[in-house]
């Protein structure tokens, strides 16, 4: 398997993932790598907690694990997030991810 982008690393129990996140975009997606992180567009606004909620929800489907195998470390309130997917390698998200770019 090839190595994983810097903006996918190992950490307890899974993949660490470095993302920027652009809140109220017309459809959730995955752009591409943008300033050392990988870049997501979600449809939801950032209120109440909608926008982290999405993230979580879209990154659980487009990588086939659990919801709750989906946290967020760091950025709650911020674009730039910081994620853990339990039990998937770095590699094997960063590659499920870019093939979703759109």
């Amino acid at each position: 398997m090839t190595a994983a982008p810097a903006w996918a690393r190992e950490g307890s129990g899974g993949a660490v993932l470095e993302l920027l996140v652009q809140p109220r975009a017309s459809r959730t997606r995955v752009v591409g790598e943008h300033d050392g992180r990988l870049k997501i567009q979600l449809a939801a606004p950032p209120v109440d907690g909608e926008a982290n909620a999405a993230l979580l929800a879209f990154l659980a489907d487009a990588l086939g694990v659990k919801r709750a195998d989906v946290a967020l470390l760091a950025g709650e309130s911020g674009r730039r997030k910081r994620v853990r997917i339990g039990g998937l390698a770095p590699a094997a998200a960063a590659a499920a991810l870019l093939a979703k770019v759109a």
